[in-house]
């Protein structure tokens, strides 16, 4: 009698917590018109609860995207059963490399306390990414468990580049300087198509240009006013192309000898996906999210 007591206790609690849609302060729960939302990864608030709960030594939660590609997912309420979905990401990264290393035209020893003459090797790296998307979301649901559904499409283009220069300049008379005198930073060093050691002084990856168009559905349930934990997943059609290569070296070789110059360009390639995805092509993961409204 208990039990049965108990069990209908908590299926009354669980009714009117699935009812009501105000909190106690008269706040609402569910997102409303001109409402702003941004989603965060779920994952680390829930086993934060996990582990406070089971006595594991509970770690304090982190702020994370909802992806590892470090993208921006925010929606823009038009009605309480309507919203504009956006995705952004745009990124850059720089670093610069100096080494020292010996003048190659200097052929006598110095003397003590003297140094030997030196000159500077440099190299410098980048990336660079840029992602734009947008898609509309409807949405259905009486309750604090709310359902939606639509679209997204999305384009991106990333590319990356190293650029070296040298101290020593190349020469095939007099003093000959060669690739030799040079820096390895780590792949700069390489060889010709003649097998003479050369060395690079430009690296351009192949730009890789994508778009993405999708459908999704999902559901979120509100835990808090204006926060909710969901999910969601997609089925749709996603165009990827990498264009070619290109690597420039510069040698000493032939005879006589002479200093020459070679770009090597690679290939290009492309895919296409049409499948069930629990990702918007890398625009958010489909493990469970935080949505935060505003």
């Amino acid at each position: 009698m208990k039990k049965s007591t108990l069990f209908v206790a908590m299926a009354f609690a669980a009714t009117t917590s699935f009812a009501q849609l105000t909190s106690k302060n008269g706040e609402a729960y569910l997102p409303e018109t001109d409402d702003w939302s941004i989603g965060i990864d779920a994952t680390p608030f829930l086993n934060y609860a996990g582990q406070m709960l089971s006595n594991a030594g509970a770690t304090a939660p982190t702020w994370n995207f909802l992806n590892a590609n470090q993208t921006i997912i925010g929606k823009m309420y038009t009605s309480e059963t309507s919203a504009y979905r956006a995705i952004l990401r745009i990124g850059m990264t720089s670093n610069k490399s100096v080494a020292m290393i010996a003048d190659a035209t200097v052929t006598t020893a110095p003397t003590y306390p003297n140094l030997i003459a030196m000159k500077e090797d440099e190299m410098k790296a980048g990336t660079n990414f840029i992602g734009i998307g947008g898609g509309i979301e409807m949405r259905r649901g009486k309750t604090r468990l709310q359902g939606f559904y639509g679209g997204d499409a999305m384009i991106w283009s990333s590319g990356s580049k190293q650029t070296y220069t040298y101290g020593n300049t190349l020469a095939a008379s007099g003093t000959i300087v060669t690739a030799a005198a040079s820096t390895n930073f780590g792949s700069n060093m390489t060889t010709d198509t003649y097998g003479n050691t050369a060395r690079i002084t430009e690296m351009k990856a192949g730009r890789t240009t994508g778009f993405g168009l999708r459908g999704f559905i999902g559901a979120e349930y509100f835990i808090f006013p204006k926060i909710s934990v969901g999910a969601e997943f997609g089925w749709g059609l996603g165009i990827t192309m990498t264009g070619a290569s290109s690597t420039t070296m510069e040698s000493v070789g032939g005879t006589p000898l002479s200093v020459g110059t070679q770009t090597i360009e690679g290939g290009k390639s492309s895919s296409l996906m049409l499948d069930v995805d629990r990702n918007a092509f890398g625009t958010g993961n489909g493990s469970l999210r935080l949505n935060l409204h505003f």
